[in-house]
């Protein structure tokens, strides 16, 4: 009876812990080095070769990971991430490709809603997109997996303070700060028709490659999460040479807004 006890209260306590943690995953080692520099009191973790950094940002517990590029990459990180660390809520950081043509790079899209693009039924001219299901209960996921609404409102709060680096494309004005949805596919959008088309029928307003897969996994979960992307190009047909040139100036945009909302958490 008291052994009994005792394993009840080391589970509860241990849970209470886990679950004043915040976790941040981001493609690109540069964009997740951005925010592991500013982490103290740093425990290393590797788990199935994958690399946590465990400690303190801005005053909040943390975890820290690269989850690497890709749909596949982002989910195996996120499952293990909120298998072992339990994590009250999880970030992503990162770069990404603008679809509203009203935004440039620099610009910041704070993901309410995340959504693949390139899953469902090709047709010989379009594809039919389909929601995913639960694997468990098979039901249907949402078709746009929405991000935790007080996450979205503490991103867009901290980003009307933080300062914001200007990638000379349009230095008349401050890189724009908008909340909108993310779409994510296993391909890296360079062309202006594919991406006119993705924001006709998608209202989309940013593409990337990993975020709904981590959203997917927290949905399931039962895990708050929010999906944050600094732009570094247009997506158009000139992508590739843009991301070259505006890569870490989006990098540490994102990365800059993250560790402010991790300030704010640990109040």
């Amino acid at each position: 009876m008291m052994r009994t006890f005792l394993i009840l209260v080391v589970l509860f306590l241990g849970g209470t812990v886990q679950g004043q943690v915040t976790a941040i995953l981001g493609a690109f080692r540069d964009e997740v080095d951005l925010v592991r520099s500013q982490v103290q009191d740093k425990k290393e973790v590797f788990i199935q070769q994958i690399h946590f950094t465990e400690g303190t940002l801005k005053g909040r517990k943390v975890v820290v990971a690269l989850s690497g590029v890709g749909k596949v990459n982002a989910a195996i990180t996120s499952t293990l991430l909120l298998e072992h660390f339990h994590p009250s809520e999880v970030i992503f950081t990162g770069i990404a490709g603008a679809v509203d043509p009203d935004l440039s790079p620099g610009d910041l899209v704070i993901g309410v809603e995340v959504g693949y693009h390139d899953y469902g039924a090709l047709k010989p001219d379009s594809l039919e997109r389909w929601s995913t299901r639960n694997p468990i209960t098979n039901e249907q996921n949402p078709l746009y997996f929405p991000s935790d609404a007080r996450l979205v409102r503490l991103a867009y709060t901290v980003s009307q303070t933080t300062k914001l680096e200007r990638t000379g494309v349009n230095d008349s004005t401050a890189p724009r700060v908008v909340r909108g949805r993310i779409i994510t596919g296993d391909e890296f959008i360079s062309s202006q028709a594919a991406t006119a088309r993705l924001y006709r029928q998608l209202g989309a307003s940013a593409t990337e490659m990993e975020g709904a897969a981590v959203a997917q996994v927290c949905w399931q979960q039962k895990v708050p999460f929010v999906v944050i992307r600094s732009m570094s190009d247009r997506a158009g047909d000139s992508a590739h040479m843009d991301m070259d040139n505006f890569y870490h100036i989006a990098a540490r945009n994102s990365a800059s807004l993250v560790i402010g909302m991790a300030g704010k958490l640990a109040n």
